[in-house]
């Protein structure tokens, strides 16, 4: 009887503990969090999976427990391409490496406001001068490239979820 309460009491004390070290290992990250944005929730649903990979990866006993955590840091893998416009954004590196590199500036409009103030609309402007005509053919170009990469970006985020959806019941240990 005596034996089995010190291994109760031996069980909480760690168990306290690993609950201690788990909020200080989450702080960093619910610190920099705020609730206006779904990229916090994001980050912080990758984080708890990061953790869950890896106490699966050392810790587990299930049979699969190597093909479980590899699932799961696929699905992170995946979070990280999809939340930072991977896919996305992959149009800007197409025209950046067939028109050079590209920067935005906003130049006044010549028209102003109820108060006097200027007008401004954002040009861009490439390290080489193109004509006009050019200019036009790289923004059609650039348009129809963003299209795809939007509708890119749109299934790999829809992928990302089927794919936590249809794995997420087999993530513990």
């Amino acid at each position: 009887m005596v034996n089995s309460y010190l291994k109760i009491m031996k069980w909480r004390i760690k168990r306290f503990f690993y609950r201690i070290k788990r909020v200080i290992d989450f702080l960093p990250i619910i610190w920099k969090g705020f609730d206006f944005d779904y990229n916090y929730a994001i980050d912080l649903f990758q984080f708890q999976l990061k953790r869950t990979a890896d106490y699966i990866d050392k810790k587990g006993n299930a049979i699969n427990n190597k093909d479980t955590a590899v699932k799961i840091r696929t699905a992170i893998r995946l979070i990280d391409k999809v939340y930072d416009e991977e896919y996305g954004m992959e149009y800007y590196d197409i025209i950046e490496e067939k028109y050079g590199k590209s920067d935005f500036e906003f130049v006044e409009t010549g028209e102003f406001d109820d108060k006097g103030d200027p007008y401004y609309t954002m040009e861009i402007r490439y390290e080489k001068d193109y004509t006009e005509e050019e200019l036009e053919l790289i923004n059609e170009e650039k348009r129809a490239l963003q299209l795809e990469s939007k509708a890119k970006q749109k299934r790999a985020h829809k992928l990302l979820w089927s794919y936590i959806e249809h794995n997420i019941q087999n993530w513990w240990d």
